[in-house]
């Protein structure tokens, strides 16, 4: 006592200090993790892995076939038939350089007897004498393809100067692989919106029933006076952390899928596998274009539930509205 004494004596002026009041931290409106949200999360990690894989697919094919396209587009082969006392080689090599005459033409060459071989290999087998077959003879013109030369007048002339080659500008091929790219790329597409339609009709459905699980939260947070528009937005807020944990897993998933083919199909090349993969679906690679479209689809998902939630809640404060306004309606307000 006689040491406060003291202390108030010598301090005379000095205010009593005030204890500081302590605030509770306030905590989330809406609980972090419940049933309703981790099932809604699976559902759009589901959707958004199905979505990205039909993106990178058709991505992927679109790709292939453009690359085929261009690979064909970008060589003609003139073929000699053998005839008795034909001079093979003298035939192949004046049948060259005609072609060769001719403006948009880039290179020549001939294959030789062991290439033949080779092609005929998987019906033949090995060990073949070509001089003891009446195998034909090609030769690949690479041409020009932002100015190919005049193919009707290459073959009217290689007609007239050996009688037994045949010009193959690989037109019909082409024409052929342009209407299957685009019937692929088309077919593609339209399993692309599908997958698209059931996504959001689902996350739709999904991000509702997950609301109405917590409607007795936004009926307190209405009564007690809260706005419309804060409630929307910390449910908003809620279900936007939800679907960008789903989308990002879904779209993460489908991504190292692509990524880890591509890896196989690069470390195993010229093996069974990887050259029926290849002959079927081409290669694995989709490009950055392909993992834009990925990221991009992650988020239209996240955005689709955002606004679901967001129109949901205020519908349902818009409802509790109209109860409280005529309490006759409540039953017909939730049989919709």
């Amino acid at each position: 006592m006689n040491e406060i004494a003291k202390n108030a004596n010598q301090n005379p002026g000095q205010k009593k200090r005030r204890v500081e009041m302590t605030v509770r931290p306030t905590g989330p409106i809406l609980p972090p993790s419940n049933i309703q949200g981790n099932a809604l999360m699976v559902v759009i990690a589901i959707m958004a892995f199905l979505a990205c894989l039909t993106l990178g697919g058709v991505s992927m094919v679109r790709a292939t076939a453009s690359s085929w396209q261009s690979q064909i587009s970008r060589e003609i082969t003139i073929q000699i038939t053998p005839e008795d006392g034909l001079d093979m080689g003298a035939a192949l090599v004046k049948a060259r350089d005609l072609a060769l005459t001719f403006v948009g033409t880039r290179d020549g060459q001939i294959m030789d007897d062991s290439a033949t071989a080779r092609l005929l290999e998987p019906w033949l087998g090995t060990g073949l004498n070509l001089e003891d077959l009446p195998v034909p003879r090609l030769i690949v013109i690479t041409i020009d393809e932002s100015n190919p030369p005049d193919f009707d007048a290459m073959r009217a002339l290689l007609q007239v100067e050996v009688p037994q080659a045949f010009l193959d500008d690989h037109r019909t091929w082409v024409d052929r692989l342009v209407q299957m790219a685009s019937t692929t790329v088309l077919i593609g597409s339209g399993i692309l919106i599908l997958v698209f339609t059931a996504m959001v009709l689902t996350v739709v459905f999904a991000t509702r029933g997950a609301l109405s699980g917590n409607r007795h939260i936004i009926e307190v947070l209405h009564f007690v006076g809260a706005e419309g528009s804060f409630v929307a937005q910390e449910f908003q807020k809620h279900f936007l952390k939800i679907s960008l944990k789903g989308a990002a897993a879904g779209g993460l998933l489908a991504a190292a899928f692509f990524a880890l083919a591509s890896f196989w199909q690069s470390r195993s090349l010229a093996t069974p596998e990887s050259d029926q993969a290849t002959a079927l679906f081409g290669t694995f690679t989709i490009g950055w274009g392909g993992y834009i479209g990925i990221f991009a689809t992650m988020v239209v998902i996240a955005l689709l539930t955002t606004i679901t939630a967001r129109l949901t809640v205020m519908r349902t404060i818009y409802e509790i509205d109209l109860i409280r306004s005529d309490p006759a309606r409540t039953d017909g307000l939730l049989d919709d």
